[in-house]
């Protein structure tokens, strides 16, 4: 008989005791958190590391914005996106250049390298699309991203952070920290 190994721990059923008043938010979390490793493992592939995708995404189809509005349309730290852009920047995927209407304004732009790129992430998140919802049909698939939808509306909602919603934080709909 063989010995019983130790379960994986991101793999199990089973919840952690702090965990029982929350098992959807639970397993949202290690659901995230493992479709960021996949996506990360598959982004490699292409040179990026995650998160990166996310402002070149924006890029090709915004064309050139200052990097402020960068920063906001990603919604990540500065110095992260400042991080991002470096990378990008040396790779040869995006310039950075002063704005002509406002010197002080750094616009940043993708490059025509970066067009080998954008296939490249075009073909890892269908990659990643199907790895995910690998055995589940066409109605289930509508039916997860319609909940997941909703979900998403729900924390819109509670952290009055919704990008492109107007601000939620009247005072009968605002929540602090300590509530959530």
């Amino acid at each position: 008989m063989k010995p019983e190994t130790a379960a994986d721990p991101v793999c199990t059923e089973a919840l952690p005791s702090s965990a029982l008043g929350g098992p959807v938010s639970h397993a949202v979390s290690r659901v995230a958190r493992l479709h960021r490793m996949a996506a990360g493992k598959l982004l490699r592939g292409a040179g990026l590391y995650p998160g990166q995708e996310f402002v070149m995404m924006h890029l090709w189809d915004a064309g050139p914005v200052r990097q402020s509005e960068l920063i906001k349309a990603v919604e990540l730290d500065p110095s992260t996106v400042t991080k991002m852009l470096q990378r990008l920047e040396q790779a040869g995927h995006v310039r950075r250049c002063p704005d002509p209407g406002d010197r002080r304004a750094v616009l940043v732009e993708a490059t025509e390298e970066s067009c080998a790129l954008h296939s490249a992430v075009q073909a890892a998140w269908a990659n990643l699309e199907e790895h995910t919802l690998a055995g589940l049909d066409p109605d289930e698939r509508r039916e997860l991203t319609r909940l997941l939808g909703k979900v998403e509306e729900n924390l819109c909602v509670q952290t009055a952070d919704c990008p492109g919603q107007p601000d939620r934080t009247s005072s009968t709909q605002s929540t602090s920290a300590a509530e959530l």
